[in-house]
């Protein structure tokens, strides 16, 4: 990406650092067509309707990243939480299933099943998977985040005894 594209998309990746969106979004404006599908615009495009809450437009954005750069884990994960926070959490769970099998190593998409496993009742599956994310986590980090987490909440009383 040449100036001064690139320049209206650090603006805006440092205007979401800022927490302030809506500047973020007139950064974008301003890139050129032919720069507006890059992989980064289309992140910080995500985030733009993420922290709006316009989830219908960050899935939009997202499944166009998985389109785009199906090797791309962002896109994948993206999809998910948008079809989530959608209230579309058995969508969010199979579109990201197969990001599993393409992405192992991948510690959001392990955890993401296993927060969706649990919303949907798949209590096995979601230990399975919480399981798979803890293996890929710090394990200080990754306790204090499943204690926090209210995804995971109706998991704890199936736990394993």
């Amino acid at each position: 990406m040449e100036p001064p594209d690139c320049h209206h998309l650090k603006a805006a990746q440092g205007w979401l650092d800022l927490v302030n969106p809506k500047e973020a979004n007139e950064e974008l404006k301003q890139i050129s067509l032919v720069w507006r599908f890059h992989p980064e615009v289309l992140l910080a495009r995500w985030e733009i309707y993420a922290r709006g809450q316009h989830w219908e437009f960050a899935y939009t954005v997202a499944h166009g990243m998985v389109a785009l750069m199906p090797n791309d884990a962002a896109g994948w994960i993206k999809r998910s939480v948008a079809l989530h926070q959608m209230k579309r959490t058995p969508e969010a769970w199979q579109t990201l299933l197969p990001a599993a099998q393409k992405f192992p190593r991948n510690f959001t998409i392990a955890y993401d099943l296993a927060r969706y496993a649990s919303q949907l009742g798949k209590f096995s599956e979601a230990f399975r998977w919480l399981q798979r994310a803890k293996q890929l986590a710090d394990p200080h980090q990754f306790k204090a985040m499943t204690r926090k987490d209210p995804d995971l909440e109706p998991l704890w009383d199936h736990a394993p005894k």
